[in-house]
């Protein structure tokens, strides 16, 4: 990628918290219980994955000032982005074989069984959120705020509204307006919500949290962008999962739109404006900053 050089910052100790907030999660909801659905749900929740939206909620909670361990906060969004994977993926879906270089959820535990857990993982993250922030000490208001952004990102004006409008635009030729609705729902939605609850558990005020959620979601953006770029130049192998699916699934992206070279400038340009605007409210971190340009600079 162009542009400023920026010191590469290893999260591996966040990555390391995250995980075992999962692991806790998984013990404390799922420990003891039997059956294929649970089955499922441990299985989505063990995959390896770059936790990027749990990384950058614990990355903002730090630009905001806060200072509580919020890895189970993270977990609880890791929660709702495995439920999207899983249901991603399903045959009437995106009907995908691998994911995070492994078999999907559906083709190891079978569609009901994964079209099931993916719908109890929605309430468990809620569970998982509001008991996180009562064991912080949040306030039960402020608890109640970061569930509502959880599930406003997860539901109809969120995620789910994204896929819809996603499936509905198979084989049509959409606008970049059209096309930046979509992803700012389907992806950018949870990655704002992310950062709009790290700056909610540190007690940031209304304008810090606008800047915070403002950088959330022209990452958001920018991350699809790259998706997408990759999608097409990057090998199954490489990404975990499929490569050429939008291709077959004849889905407008940013390369057929833009071409690559234009795709690629539109990502810098968000990241841009993401970073700007945190450092014009003197929120902008060395994580922050990094983690911007790791998204469009990642190759999985």
């Amino acid at each position: 990628m162009t542009g400023t050089r920026v010191t590469p910052i290893d999260f591996a100790t966040d990555r390391a918290s995250v995980a075992r907030a999962l692991e806790a999660l998984t013990q404390r909801y799922l420990g003891g219980r039997d059956g294929v659905v649970a089955e499922a749900i441990r299985y989505s929740l063990q995959g390896e994955g770059k936790r990027l939206r749990a990384i950058l909620l614990i990355a903002s909670h730090r630009a905001a000032g806060g200072a509580l361990d919020v890895s189970g906060l993270a977990a609880a969004v890791e929660v709702v982005h495995a439920y999207s994977l899983v249901h991603d993926d399903l045959p009437c879906m995106d009907d995908d074989d691998m994911r995070r270089g492994r078999p999907t959820v559906h083709k190891v535990f079978g569609v009901p069984a994964a079209t099931a857990a993916g719908m109890a993982m929605v309430p468990l993250a809620a569970r998982a959120a509001v008991e996180s922030a009562t064991d912080l000490g949040l306030a039960p208001e402020v608890a109640g705020e970061i569930v509502r952004i959880l599930m406003r990102a997860s539901g109809a004006t969120g995620m789910i509204g994204g896929q819809l409008l996603d499936l509905e635009g198979e084989g049509l030729a959409l606008d970049l307006a059209q096309l930046e609705r979509i992803h700012r729902s389907k992806t950018g939605a949870l990655i704002e919500a992310a950062m709009r609850i790290g700056g909610v558990a540190a007690g940031a005020d209304a304008s810090k949290l606008d800047a915070l959620a403002r950088y959330g979601a022209s990452v958001g953006l920018a991350f699809q962008i790259a998706d997408d770029v990759l999608d097409i130049t990057a090998t199954t192998d490489q990404l975990g999962k499929t490569a050429g699916k939008d291709l077959a699934f004849r889905k407008s992206t940013y390369p057929a739109l833009l071409g690559i070279a234009g795709a690629t400038a539109r990502a810098e340009a968000l990241v841009q404006d993401a970073c700007r605007g945190l450092s014009d409210h003197g929120a902008l971190t060395p994580e922050l900053e990094f983690l911007a340009r790791f998204i469009i600079a990642r190759r999985s």
